[in-house]
């Protein structure tokens, strides 16, 4: 379970780079822009909102426990 929510963040993050990328590159030297930074932002608000989708699910389905912080006697 770790490993698929680390990959999902790994994919948010190189989605965001890519984005960055395309702001910086896109229109230089007289080119027309091009909507890849539309697209790469598209595509990270979706991987997010599927990551929460997901969490959510596998704690319904028991998947995953939440452990909470250990109280400390006063």
């Amino acid at each position: 379970m770790k490993w698929i929510i680390v990959a999902a963040f790994v994919a948010i993050v190189l989605a965001l780079a890519a984005a960055g990328r395309a702001l910086l590159n896109d229109g230089r030297d007289g080119a027309p822009k091009s909507n890849r930074m539309l697209h790469a932002l598209a595509l990270r608000i979706g991987l997010s909102v599927a990551l929460f989708l997901f969490i959510l699910l596998a704690y319904k389905l028991g998947w995953i426990q939440p452990t909470g912080l250990p109280l400390q006697p006063r």
